[in-house]
């Protein structure tokens, strides 16, 4: 996609496994949709309610309920705004929220609300709470049982007050929000905070992995992702980042980011051994 209008259509549904593109959507393009429920918009960049997967943005009016419902695969969110309540507490904008599977509860929203959501795995609601609706991709009705009750449903992250790491690229520290050690995936949810003309080297994703612009401005490969936009990297995707005046981005990454640019290249220093996602 060569451009930023271009790549803003949404990909849905999105295609893992693909050919190692890379892809820049702006949400100012994208759509609200209903979700079937009143008070609920989505803006979907990607969903596959057959795998219960979704990226995008979900915005709730308030005083609107998610319905109980229990979470079979993980799900991340980061919230922009107001925040959401079920029986833990609450969480609220600036946090970054974690439901392991096997997570149950009923959440609500006290106030507007708007948030970055992504699932990976389906959802399942009590058939006695009537149709389902499309607040989560690939919701399913069965008989609910919570399997943890004494574990939270919810890991809830500031993450803005977690400790720096290094990158190995000068200019570019990480927060670890989520490293998936208590689940089965060896998966990455970061914050990678880049100061202006910060350089990155050429790199190549090895397994599926999207960012979103909390803030400031990224370019992809010379497309322009600024604040708000999302971008999906396919594995196997070779791509430039530039940073001319700083950005704030959130990542996941489902496989780690190998540095390609060989020693000596551009400005003659050879690339740095760490990982980008934090993987060792």
């Amino acid at each position: 996609m060569d451009t930023l209008a271009t790549a803003a259509r949404p990909a849905e549904p999105y295609r893992r496994g693909g050919r190692g593109g890379a892809y820049v959507y702006d949400p100012a393009e994208l759509d609200w949709r209903e979700a079937g429920k009143a008070g609920v918009l989505q803006k979907v960049v990607r969903r596959d309610d057959e795998r219960g997967q979704f990226l995008g943005l979900i915005a709730m009016e308030p005083m609107v309920r998610s319905g109980l419902h229990q979470h079979q695969g993980v799900a991340t969110s980061y919230f922009v705004d107001g925040g959401l309540t079920d029986y833990q507490g609450a969480i609220l904008a600036g946090q970054a929220g974690i439901n392991l599977k096997g997570a149950t509860h009923d959440a609500i929203a006290y106030a507007r609300t708007l948030f970055v959501a992504r699932l990976e795995g389906p959802v399942t609601y009590p058939p006695q709470d009537g149709p389902l609706h499309g607040l989560h991709a690939g919701a399913r009705h069965a008989l609910l049982s919570n399997p943890a009750p004494s574990v939270p449903p919810d890991i809830n992250v500031s993450v803005d007050l977690l400790p720096e790491q290094g990158t190995g690229c000068d200019g570019v520290v990480r927060r670890t929000v989520f490293d998936y050690a208590p689940t089965a995936d060896d998966h990455r949810m970061v914050q990678l905070s880049i100061r202006p003309q910060s350089r990155i080297p050429r790199l190549v994703v090895t397994g599926h992995t999207e960012l979103w612009i909390r803030g400031g401005l990224l370019e992809v490969d010379g497309r322009v992702a600024h604040a708000g936009c999302f971008v999906i990297l396919e594995p196997t995707a070779e791509v430039s980042l530039a940073c001319p005046f700083g950005a704030l981005v959130l990542a996941w990454a489902e496989g780690p980011a190998h540095w390609i640019d060989p020693p000596g290249s551009a400005d003659g220093a050879a690339p740095p051994r760490a990982d980008l996602f934090g993987y060792r």
